[in-house]
């Protein structure tokens, strides 16, 4: 099971949705090639609010995390892109459910729709157990 996780919020500049958007998409297959990352989820919180959350089995997997690809591809655009720094949450895990269960390297992209506003792709990556 994860123990610990990122909540990270983005605020994206006037006119700069869209773009905000489509980095977090294209940073899914830095996320995937993450080892040590669980999951990793790319949100759109209203139409300027973005966030990931990310899921890891211990803080060293989280730290690999905070010094990776994404990170270090965020804090460079970050300035042309959000209206202030990202806003980066360290959470403790305290229950996990999961409704599937897939092969270790692999992924399911599943589509969300909430209250009738599209979310765009979720990804989900699981290990199974005792892995």
């Amino acid at each position: 099971m994860s123990k610990v996780g990122l909540f990270v919020r983005l605020e994206a500049k006037p006119g700069k949705e869209k773009e905000v958007a489509e980095f977090l998409a294209g940073a899914l297959p830095l996320a995937e090639a993450e080892t040590r990352t669980v999951s990793w989820y790319a949100i759109k919180l209203g139409p300027t609010t973005f966030a990931i959350f990310d899921t890891f089995n211990d803080d060293a997997g989280r730290q690999q995390h905070l010094s990776g690809k994404i990170a270090a591809a965020l804090m460079s655009k970050a300035p042309d892109l959000l209206l202030s720094p990202p806003s980066i949450e360290k959470a403790d895990i305290l229950a996990v459910k999961g409704n599937k269960t897939v092969k270790s390297g692999t992924d399911e992209k599943i589509p969300m729709n909430l209250a009738g506003s599209s979310l765009g792709l979720l990804n989900v990556w699981t290990t199974p157990a005792g892995t």
